[in-house]
């Protein structure tokens, strides 16, 4: 059953514009712009961003709402931890991390951006073939 079938939330177009940025098909609806940033981001099976840092002088981060499917958020030097719909990450600014679909299944989740100053977004490595496969 694809993420279309299971989430409230519209899965939107490809996500084009942050391809580069990810391994695999992902589609972003961005459902605010005004007032805090929220994007449903909908990951194909096997797909997930890039390792990155969400940077603020003051505030900031970013929140995950998990709404559907199953999906892996890891900080670096830390363990992957396993998300299923109703599950909240909180990412404090600074923290490099990655998130994105397990092997089988669709994953979406709200992208909530948190207000702060000069924020910015990082993008850095792609995550390790061997260790995702590994989860």
């Amino acid at each position: 059953m694809k993420v279309k079938e299971m989430s409230a939330f519209p899965v939107g177009e490809k996500n084009d514009a942050f391809a580069q940025y990810f391994v695999g098909q992902s589609y972003l609806n961005m459902l605010s712009t005004e007032q805090v940033g929220v994007g449903n981001v909908t990951f194909e099976p096997g797909c997930r961003n890039n390792w990155h840092i969400h940077h603020a002088e003051k505030g900031g981060g970013q929140m995950l709402l998990v709404t559907a499917g199953e999906g892996w958020y890891q900080e670096f030097g830390k363990e992957a931890k396993k998300l299923e719909p109703g599950d909240v990450v909180h990412i404090p600014a600074g923290v490099k991390h990655w998130h994105g679909a397990t092997k089988d299944s669709w994953f979406q989740h709200l992208a909530i951006e948190v207000p702060g100053e000069n924020c910015k977004t990082e993008w850095c490595e792609p995550v390790d073939n061997e260790e995702y496969e590994n989860l």
